[in-house]
This record gives C-alpha cells, structure tokens and sequence, in this order.
C-alpha cells in the first residue's frame, strides 16, 4: 500500500473535507524507511509526496513500520491497530514535532489515515 491514492480517497469524502476545513498544514506519514509529505490545504489533500522535497518543512511526522501500516489498513484492524494512539502507546509508532496542528484537528487526521483501510 502506497499513498499515491489519498488525495482522491478523502477529496472525495465530502463529510470528510468539511471536517477539516480549517486546517491548512503538511506532515510527514513513515511507512518503513520511506517518508511521505502530505500537504493539506482547508481540509483538502493538495499534495502527497515521496520522497519530501529537500529541506521541505512539515508540522509534525508519524512513523511505523510496513506491517503496522498494513495493520491499521485492513478492512477490519485487530485490537491495537484500530488507532495511531494504540499503536503509538505499544511502541510501534512515533508521533513528533508540534502536536497542537494534530491535535486541534485529531479525528481528521485519524481519519485521513484510516483512509486507505480496505483499499489495499
């Protein structure tokens, strides 16, 4: 699974772009060693990426390994992979730089990321 197909799976989620109307940021999704830049501009995916740009500037990075990536996007995750704080909490993920964008827009971006869930 790539996320070569994210713009179109929450650009075409009406419900989805309104719920994140208000934010305008880009950050980081590790899947394994790559690294993809995700620009959102009012609640829309603008751009996705990989690898980043050089020197290209993102609010905050969330990083996994394949198989939890994997994990989280199956049609129906298993107990521990259903959520990035799960995963976060048993050590298979990282969340870093500023927090204050994720988490004043969290079920977005919890949604933006189960995105690709069964679309594998």
């Amino acid at each position: 699974m790539t996320l070569r197909s994210l713009a179109d799976l929450v650009n075409d989620d009406v419900a989805l772009v309104r719920r994140g109307r208000y934010l305008s940021t880009s950050f980081i999704v590790g899947i394994g060693k790559d690294d993809w830049l995700v620009t959102v501009e009012n609640g829309k995916i603008a751009d996705v990426k990989t690898p980043p740009p050089l020197m290209a500037s993102s609010a905050f990075a969330i990083r996994a390994s394949k198989s939890v990536w994997d994990a989280l996007w199956k049609p129906f995750p298993a107990p521990g992979y259903h959520d990035i704080f799960a995963m976060t909490k048993s050590g298979e993920m990282t969340i870093d730089g500023d927090l204050y964008p994720m988490m004043a827009n969290l079920q977005y971006l919890k949604d933006i990321l189960a995105a690709p869930r069964g679309n594998s």
